[in-house]
């Protein structure tokens, strides 16, 4: 069996009514793969209705190490996500984030 280095952490969030993402998810999803080793976020997918949306977050997330809290994180979709859904998304993201750290303090005591 491979061994492995990272981890899935999820988080999600209602979405607003009256977007897309309401329409065809009701909720805001995050999945995030993240290397234990750095905790660097190494893969991410969302709920989102469009192509280009995922990938454009897809590039705000990887690579980001999550020892640096994640209210920078939360700035940087705040300065580059202008949508409905945003708080949706930081809320989605705020929650698998403390997901991570929960387990991984669990882990390591």
């Amino acid at each position: 069996m491979q061994t492995l280095e990272t981890v899935i952490v999820t988080g999600y969030a209602k979405a607003p009514q009256g977007t897309s993402m309401y329409e065809m998810y009701k909720h805001a999803g995050i999945v995030l793969e993240v290397e234990l080793k750095e905790h660097k976020i190494i893969g991410a997918e969302f709920t989102f209705v469009t192509e280009l949306t995922k990938n454009y977050f897809q590039k705000l997330l990887i690579g980001y190490c999550l020892r640096d809290g994640v209210e920078p994180l939360i700035e940087r979709i705040q300065s580059f996500y202008f949508a409905p859904s945003q708080q949706a998304i930081i809320v989605a993201l705020q929650a698998a984030v403390q997901r991570y750290w929960d387990n991984i303090k669990q882990k390591n005591t």
